[in-house]
């Protein structure tokens, strides 16, 4: 008989945090019902000054379902949602759901490219859509199974989402509705549609609830199979973590996409089975945040580095109060310690790292944020998850502090991939999900990312951790934001280098950081080059674009070395 895993981290739980989710999980739509039916007069979201209920927000969804099913949407089909942050995504998202249709997530920046592949992909019947997008969606539904086209407009905020959908560029007028029968106004909807009960009888947790596309780091974009039972677990999950907060009590401020697995657990599923207020703000901008923080008052904010780092370095932070702020889970990407700190000194309340993907709905680990916890760490795994470092060659566990690939399991993996068998046999092993993650963990159940396998960089036969670096360059004064990357080099494979964002009125030269970074680093992970920039390429969520850069450099020439006295 195999001996039971040990699993260090249990022991270092609060008593408040549950090492295994007792509860059953149901499906996603029942917890709107649910909560509308305790709060139905609580404010359920603040959308720039306008609010609905809790009970508004389920009759509306209703209203939608119902409208789904009149036109032949069927349980099963797909129905992408193609909206920024808006009232319009939170009860498109549920009525989907009411009618048992699965919800394909679309970023709305994606080119006409992007769009077709993804419909195509994932075989998309509906599509809501902002009347600003119209003409980019209209265009691929000749060449896509589309057949229905929801367009909402937002007229009260036009000029807020065209500086959102076109930053770069001459900014449209509303355009004009394209003649065709197959396309639907919202609000007329909301009008007409009558908000009947829907029977989910036939429906069950195991049933395919999202297809949630990654970046395509790796090749074209995966859609990635999530369940309502993945995403209900990992939500309750994320409940028991915060402990301390109140159902019906606490407002998230909400700048994460909706459209992003991350601010769909972490702001709008919580939300709704909470019962918190989300304070809605679809594009982050530093200087709107502190405005929202201040008249508003959120006490939650989940978020990614780069958003503190840009509050923390924003003019007008000290006339601005933010202690309102008492819990904060980062991720997406690793968040500094200096962040961290300063971030903690300005709220009062508490900032923690976690680590999650896609594929796992999508946290897995977390410090805890009022219990102890270990500066540099993503933390240990949330309840019910398990989690293991395994070598890259023999796929067994290996000892405390070995580096390997992080493994993990538990009701929030993913039901695999969407028409991709082959890929999910590669990902999916034995229960178990590969993250493609390096890492080690500690004799008391910390785990540590060390960098994506794909990042890691091969400097003359030395391997080099992106992190390692980063963690360094966030401590220089001067340094507002630092990623590193692996160029193509022809005497070392690859070298290191460092694209730098300074903080303002700050100046340093290449001389003067390749003197700090010496102090700290080993000589091989000392950067040879240095690219300063006024910002950084970035997702909407707010990662860095690592791939972007690493596509620049493919570009270019890299001169090789003479020599490797350097590396020693």
């Amino acid at each position: 008989m195999e001996e039971p895993r040990v699993k260090p981290w249990v022991s270092q739980y609060p008593e408040q945090i549950p090492a295994t989710l007792e509860e059953d999980f149901d499906l996603l739509p029942t917890y709107l019902k649910q909560t509308a039916s305790k709060y139905p007069a609580k404010k359920a979201l603040n959308f720039l000054g306008k609010s609905m209920t809790f009970n508004e927000i389920y009759i509306q969804s209703l209203r939608f379902a119902n409208f789904l099913r009149n036109v032949g949407i069927k349980k099963g089909d797909r129905v992408a949602i193609m909206l920024p942050n808006c009232p319009q995504a939170v009860i498109a998202y549920y009525g989907i759901l009411f009618a048992e249709a699965i919800i394909v997530q679309t970023n709305p920046l994606y080119t006409e490219r992007e769009l077709e592949y993804q419909m195509n992909d994932s075989g998309a019947t509906a599509i809501i859509c902002l009347d600003l997008l119209i003409n980019r969606v209209h265009k691929v539904k000749k060449s896509t199974n589309l057949q229905h086209i929801f367009v909402t407009a937002i007229k009260d905020y036009l000029p807020f989402f065209k500086r959102l959908l076109y930053p770069y560029s001459k900014q449209p007028k509303a355009p004009a509705i394209p003649e065709d029968h197959s396309i639907h106004q919202f609000s007329f909807i909301m009008q007409i549609s009558a908000p009947i009960e829907q029977d989910l009888s036939s429906s069950s947790v195991e049933d395919v609830a999202i297809l949630q596309y990654t970046g395509g780091t790796t090749g074209f974009p995966k859609g990635v199979m999530l369940t309502h039972k993945n995403l209900a677990s990992n939500t309750l999950m994320a409940e028991k973590w915060l402990y301390k907060s109140k159902k019906g009590q606490e407002k998230i401020l909400t700048v994460l996409p909706f459209f992003h697995v991350y601010g769909m657990t972490t702001c709008m599923n919580l939300s709704i089975m909470c019962a918190y207020e989300m304070i809605i703000v679809p594009r982050f901008d530093a200087t709107q945040i502190l405005k929202a923080i201040n008249k508003y008052r959120p006490t939650l904010f989940p978020g990614a580095p780069t958003m503190y780092i840009a509050l923390l370095n924003h003019p007008d932070l000290k006339k601005n109060d933010i202690s309102c702020i008492h819990a904060c889970l980062s991720g997406s990407a690793a968040l500094p310690v200096e962040v961290q700190d300063q971030f903690e000194k300005v709220t009062g309340g508490k900032l923690v790292e976690g680590y999650g993907l896609s594929e796992a709905s999508p946290v897995t680990h977390s410090n805890f944020l009022w219990d102890k916890r270990v500066t540099g760490s993503i933390g240990v795994p949330w309840p019910s998850t398990d989690a293991k470092i395994v070598s890259l060659e023999t796929d067994e566990e290996l000892p405390y502090r070995e580096i390997g690939e992080l493994i993990v399991s538990g009701p929030q993996v993913m039901k695999g991939y969407w028409n991709r068998p082959e890929e999910t046999a590669t990902t999916l092993k034995d229960g178990w999900l590969y993250t493609g993650d390096l890492g080690y963990m500690d004799e008391e159940g910390f785990f540590y990312i060390v960098d994506r396998k794909k990042d890691m960089i091969n400097a003359g036969g030395f391997n080099v951790y992106p992190r390692d670096i980063e963690e360094v360059l966030y401590e220089h004064e001067a340094i507002k934001e630092a990623v590193i990357v692996g160029i193509p080099d022809a005497y070392r494979g690859e070298t290191v280098k460092a694209y730098i964002v300074l903080k303002e009125g700050k100046s340093v030269t290449e001389a003067e950081l390749d003197d700090f970074c010496r102090k700290y680093l080993a000589a091989y992970k000392v950067p040879r080059f240095y690219e300063f920039r006024n910002e950084l390429p970035k997702t909407m969520i707010g990662k860095i674009l690592r791939r972007t850069l690493l596509e620049e450099e493919k570009q270019k020439e890299t001169k090789p070395e003479n020599s490797d006295e350097n590396l020693i």
